[in-house]
């Protein structure tokens, strides 16, 4: 979960825009029930009236009302009015209200009521109240009742007062409705680019570090459970992030809020709302104990798929050629099975979550309604007031329910956090060190092993042990050995896939460990036991070794790598496309198009780990002495199975388990090492000999 707020925080600006963007929507929807009460209280119940004193009464009227109160009460009374005159002849003298503030007439509503509600009572011939409770809602209405009827007797147009009022109130919706929408647009839109970002971010940072990798790091990183950290876990995280700044932060703003207007409408009916929150929780926390533990083997679940549909589209071919396809449609229908099962659970779970609310939240309306009703019917409470009590808590219901939503998404998109700080917190075993120099390319140069051993880090013994030799410039040096006795494990400490356990490799002199890898890695030309092709191009395949290299430069590399005769024969020649992995080249052309691009980078040394598998011998040879003409100052180092391709090899190692049983050129090894005379006579017969 750390790391989940962590990636967040980079982004704390923007979140705090939004946290005060929220608190404006919060502001504008806390009010909508507001206006909503007042129109139905005061715009149709109250005829837009809001305060007891009539806004003009009649002179007559205006000294009945002063003549029941006190002192202290009439000069208040006459502090609030003013004398308006005649408006026709024979019409009664008026007085209007004088412009108070509604702080004012709040305050006035308080003082006044009493005198009022007792004049009311007088003039409908109703018993005057004994006792008059000033917060009583009865006793309120009597006065605005009051004031409609004067303002009346005043010649005033009712209707129009309400109307007045009505458009008042509703314009002040409207306002308030586009200030919501607006918040909210800008909102979403911060939140989506945040989410953005963050995904963006991520992304680049995992594909750089994973870039960076030693083989080690590789094999500790499944290559599906990269994709899946690359894809979906920072797609959860990019979701969870966006959910976080939409949801997490408003449900606070609207709770508090909500919760301090449902003090303020008076309604006394909090112990409701407080019933509902603890059933949604109740629920959500029921669903969390549920769903919990499927979503965290989710994540694995979908590593697995992504490893047996990479192993089944890359050995398509395989399987079609055994007949295997039901077999492979069986372990693929098992794992996609485990992961079906198990979304499906978590998404019976999540959807039940919905018609549970819906009876939460509908039950509450109608409890609230119920209770409503009968302090309605005595005059304690009013509709609007009822209307509004509700919209707060369904408020308060929503926030609480998006606060325990999260509860249910963070876990997830927490563990995909991990998971993926888990690839970018992993220091590559290889790299520079502080006092790094350049290696210089051009030159020739001699690669030397010292007893170099080598052995995994989870593994109990060596793959190789004690290797020494050295390969010099202009030659050509041989690895040969059974299969599994560390030949292309050799070849890979050289550009520092990996580094040696023991003993150490120099070049010109130089400890590996202290050239700096682009430098080394640039002197270097390297083509693995597997010819891997990328889309494009074969002229960009082949510039792959140097992105710099002129059309013939590219021709040329083709010419050594005996490529141009299968590349000229189409149409498009070096503009002819390949396929992802070179899937529409053949084993041979994808060797040759991939020994072209090492020769292309025209490097110091060329390492060719056992790339003349698929060749024909004719191609081989003619290859092997291209290379000695045209790159006889390069130092070769070629990793082979069969010995007619490094018969003429300068030198030859010969491996077994790990270790080097001889050594020198083939006539010397004929003589002095039987498991390399073996193995040239089993492959050349007599002619070895």
């Amino acid at each position: 979960m750390k790391n989940l707020f962590k990636t967040l925080m980079n982004y704390k600006g923007t979140a705090l825009l939004v946290l005060l963007l929220m608190a404006g929507q919060a502001f504008c929807e806390m009010n909508l029930p507001q206006y909503t009460q007042n129109l139905i209280d005061t715009g149709i119940q109250n005829k837009g009236i809001e305060h007891i004193l009539p806004e003009a009464m009649t002179d007559s009227e205006y000294d009945a009302l002063s003549s029941g109160m006190s002192e202290s009460e009439k000069a208040l009374f006459e502090d609030a009015y003013e004398e308006g005159g005649k408006e026709d002849a024979g019409q009664d003298l008026y007085y209007r209200k004088s412009g108070l503030d509604d702080e004012a007439l709040d305050e006035l509503d308080k003082k006044l009521l009493i005198p009022v509600v007792k004049r009311y009572s007088a003039l409908q011939g109703e018993k005057v109240p004994d006792d008059i409770d000033v917060s009583d809602r009865n006793a309120l209405a009597m006065g605005i009742a009051y004031a409609a009827d004067c303002d009346e007797a005043a010649g005033l147009d009712i209707l129009a007062i309400q109307n007045r009022f009505m458009l008042r109130c509703g314009g002040m919706m409207l306002l308030m409705s586009l200030l919501v929408m607006g918040f909210t647009t800008l909102i979403s839109f911060l939140a989506a680019r945040v989410g953005a970002n963050i995904g963006r971010d991520l992304r680049g940072r995992l594909f750089s570090n994973v870039m960076s990798f030693s083989n080690s790091e590789m094999d500790k990183f499944h290559t599906s459970s990269l994709i899946t950290r690359a894809t979906n876990d920072i797609q959860q995280v990019q979701m969870t992030s966006t959910m976080m700044l939409r949801m997490m932060l408003f449900a606070p703003c609207i709770a508090t809020w909500s919760i301090i207007k449902v003090y303020q409408t008076h309604a006394h009916m909090n112990f409701v709302i407080v019933t509902g929150v603890i059933a949604i929780l109740l629920m959500v926390s029921l669903l969390f104990a549920i769903a919990m533990p499927k979503f965290k083997i989710m994540q694995t679940l979908i590593d697995g798929l992504n490893a047996i549909s990479r192993e089944i589209l890359t050995g398509l071919q395989v399987i079609r050629a055994f007949g295997q396809e039901r077999l492979e449609e069986k372990k693929f229908d098992e794992a996609n099975g485990k992961l079906y099962r198990n979304q499906l659970f978590v998404n019976r779970a999540m959807i039940t979550m919905t018609p549970m609310l819906m009876i939460i939240m509908y039950g509450l309306t109608v409890w609230i309604t119920w209770i409503s009703a009968e302090r309605i019917d005595s005059g304690t409470l009013q509709v609007g007031t009822m209307t509004a009590f509700i919209a707060y808590a369904m408020e308060i219901v929503f926030s609480f329910l998006m606060i325990a939503s999260m509860a249910i998404f963070l876990p997830r998109a927490g563990i995909a956090a991990d998971r993926v700080y888990e690839v970018l917190e992993t220091e590559t075993s290889i790299k520079d060190t502080d006092d790094a120099t350049i290696l210089e390319r051009g030159s020739g140069k001699t690669v030397k092993f010292e007893h170099v051993s080598f052995r995994y880090s989870d593994a109990e013994k060596n793959v190789i042990t004690d290797i020494d030799f050295e390969a010099k410039p202009g030659e050509t040096t041989a690895i040969i050995g059974a299969t599994g006795s560390g030949k292309t494990t050799i070849v890979n400490l050289i550009p520092r896939f990996f580094d040696a356990t023991e003993g150490g490799i120099s070049i010109n002199g130089r400890d590996v460990r202290d050239i700096s890898l682009s430098s080394l890695r640039a002197c270097i030309g390297y083509v693995p036991q597997k010819g891997i092709l990328f889309s494009g191009t074969v002229a960009d395949n082949i510039r792959w070794g140097d992105e710099k290299a002129s059309d013939e430069d590219v021709r040329e590399a083709a010419d050594i790598a005996q490529a141009t005769e299968f590349i000229d024969a189409h149409q498009d020649r070096f503009d002819r496309a390949v396929s992802q992995g070179g899937a529409n080249v053949s084993g041979g052309q994808k060797q040759r198009l991939a020994i072209a691009r090492a020769i292309a980078r025209k490097p110091d040394i060329l390492i060719l780990d056992d790339s003349f598998s698929a060749l024909d011998m004719k191609t081989d040879l003619a290859l092997r002495r291209a290379l000695t003409d045209k790159r006889g100052d390069q130092t070769r180092i070629i990793v082979a199975q069969r010995v007619g391709t490094i018969i003429h090899a300068d030198q030859i190692i010969v491996l077994d388990e790990g270790r080097i049983v001889g050594k020198g050129t083939h006539d010397e090894l004929m003589r002095d090492c039987e498991i390399y005379r073996e193995t040239a006579i089993s492959q050349l017969g007599e002619a070895a000999v």
